[in-house]
């Protein structure tokens, strides 16, 4: 599932992006399959597991098993919202959760866009004149 950046542009932030954020199942036969994916896509370093930071034929991608200020893959997964990229159904991480994670780095970039995050949902729940 897409997190970070990627997944904030999806919900309509301003804020650019150089990279790609995913979270992983980490059951035993996923981490197998990221494992050969990232295999594929020329991984440097190779995965290790739980997480992997590194750079790939199509540029930085980071994965995580446990996202930090995120809750468990399942809940992540259960709210996360389905969008479509060139056919394929991708799921995003929703914006609440987002928020979370954005708070929890506590990096000042992290805070700038879990800010930006909150007006995004904000205006989305606003209640629509008729």
């Amino acid at each position: 599932m897409v997190i970070g950046g990627v997944a904030g542009g999806a919900h309509g932030s301003s804020y650019g992006t150089f990279d790609l954020d995913i979270a992983f199942a980490s059951r035993p036969t996923n981490v197998e399959r990221l494992s050969g994916a990232l295999t594929e896509i020329n991984a440097d370093p190779p995965f290790q597991g739980p997480a992997f930071s590194g750079q790939t034929r199509f540029g930085r991608l980071d994965c995580y098993a446990q996202p930090i200020g995120a809750p468990s893959y399942e809940a992540l997964r259960a709210a996360a919202v389905p969008i479509v990229v060139r056919d394929s159904s991708v799921r995003i991480g929703s914006l609440d959760h987002l928020i979370a994670m954005g708070e929890a780095m506590g990096r000042p970039r992290d805070r700038l866009r879990a800010t930006e995050y909150r007006a995004i949902a904000d205006e989305l729940r606003a209640p629509r004149d008729g």
